[in-house]
């Protein structure tokens, strides 16, 4: 596929928070703080999202129980890619290569120039990188996938890998389209395969330190949330560089729009730049908003799919596109509360990240940022104690995440931070997200019988 994949800045890619530059002060290597805090992270998750985790449990047969790796085993890699956040994973897994214990079989890739690019990284043969991602999953010593594509391409290749017996790390979004992640949750349970999605912030402590406060029941039930994910982009969002030498025959071009319904001449832009577009991305709801609403849903407590969802916005400055660069959305759950988001690619001042339950308010720090205060309610101010903290270890650190994925491949108790339960949970209100806004209504979902109304 064109892997000019997302979005996220070369820090973040680099996972260089100051908490895990900080480790050496206390003789602590790097590999045992990341391994320690995907523990941690773990441990939290096991109070309540392990609880509605369906995909995590120990194998129940002789064959998957022999798929589990001790620590000491390699993991072979094979990556869809390279490009964009495809290289950021890819310089992370290499980087690590000797004490994660992984190793690169193969990668695969529509653009020639960034094939070219990937096996000379990997420093693989020609022979193992592969314009066809179906002919690169027949490989027997594949154990995981990385599929740093399109989001139009997410759902069809999470699917094959999965069928072909290899476990999945994707980027976000896990898909785009209901239907699509569905298909993707079914086919995780029917495959039993290690499914991660890349929203790197659910491995970030913080939002498992705000789940054990919210699920003590000392502050009441969830009322309403709100949080953002803004950015001011002068030169506009998303534009990427454009190869000159990409042309539809070197870019296999048809290919890139294979999974899209409206076919057109070769772009560049669209090539390049495809979170512009409808036909490849969800724009600010698909790139944004997952890393406000997996994270929050794990500090609230209640991984459930939206029951409402209504979403408005416009393109206010950036008009050389088709997705807005302003968009608000609202979603509705059955335990009834409701999280507010608010997106822009025009104004970075975003909203508090905030929690309101019914005895006490919890803001917090997104973003790595660490802090958390929990502010009782003034009606119970006499019975509910203050919280000013810092949350240690707080980060959203792609290796811990990448981390998080390779340790529950070795041990299937772990429950992947951003696992298919909640990741399609999530993606249901991505989805529902984009149609509320294009079709300027309010999209119902049903949530016993999962389907759209």
């Amino acid at each position: 596929m064109e892997y000019q994949n997302s979005n996220e800045s070369a820090a973040g890619a680099d996972g260089q928070t100051d908490a895990i530059a900080a480790v050496s002060s206390n003789g602590e290597s790097r590999r045992d703080f990341l391994k320690s805090a995907t523990k941690a992270s773990a441990g939290l998750l096991a109070g309540g999202l392990a609880a509605s985790a369906t995909v995590s449990s120990m194998p129940a047969t002789a064959a998957g129980m022999a798929r589990l790796r001790g620590a000491n085993e390699r993991i072979h890699v094979g990556q869809m890619g390279i490009g964009g956040q495809g290289n950021a994973h890819m310089a992370s897994l290499l980087r690590h290569k000797e004490d994660w214990n992984v190793e690169y079989v193969a990668v695969a890739d529509i653009y020639s120039r960034h094939l070219d690019s990937a096996l000379e990284q990997t420093k693989l043969p020609k022979d193992r990188g592969y314009v066809d991602y179906r002919k690169m999953l027949e490989r027997k010593d594949i154990d995981a996938v990385w599929i740093t594509t399109p989001e139009h391409w997410h759902a069809t290749q999470a699917i094959h890998a999965m069928e072909a017996g290899k476990d999945v790390y994707c980027e976000k979004p896990m898909c785009k389209g209901v239907d699509e992640a569905l298909k993707m949750h079914a086919t995780a349970l029917r495959t039993k395969r290690v499914i991660q999605i890349g929203s790197q912030g659910t491995s970030d402590p913080t939002y498992h330190r705000i789940g054990k406060l919210i699920s003590s029941g000392k502050y009441g039930p969830v009322v309403w949330a709100q949080g953002s994910y803004c950015r001011n982009t002068p030169g506009g969002e998303w534009e990427y560089p454009i190869d000159k030498e990409a042309n539809a025959e070197n870019t296999n071009w048809k290919i890139f729009e294979e999974p899209s319904k409206n076919k057109h001449a070769f772009d560049g832009d669209r090539f390049f730049r495809w979170r512009k577009y409808w036909d490849y991305s969800a724009g600010i709801q698909g790139d944004l908003f997952p890393h406000v609403l997996h994270p929050f849903l794990i500090a609230i407590g209640k991984i459930e799919y939206p029951r409402r969802v209504v979403a408005l916005g416009n393109l206010l400055i950036q008009k050389d596109r088709e997705v807005p660069d302003t968009v608000h959305m609202m979603v509705e759950y059955p335990s009834g509360f409701t999280v507010i988001m608010a997106g822009s690619t025009v104004n970075q001042h975003g909203l508090t990240p905030t929690i309101r339950m019914n005895k006490a308010t919890v803001e917090f720090a997104m973003f790595g940022g660490g802090q958390l205060h929990l502010i009782p309610e003034q009606p119970y101010a006499d019975s509910i104690d203050e919280i000013n903290e810092k949350v240690p270890g707080a980060g959203e650190s792609i290796e811990m995440h990448e981390l998080n994925f390779l340790e529950c491949m070795r041990d299937h108790s772990i429950v992947p931070n951003c696992n298919i339960d909640l990741a399609t949970k999530v993606q249901v209100a991505i989805s529902m997200g984009e149609m509320a806004y294009r079709q300027q209504r309010e999209v119902r979902f049903d949530t016993e019988k999962l389907r759209l109304l």
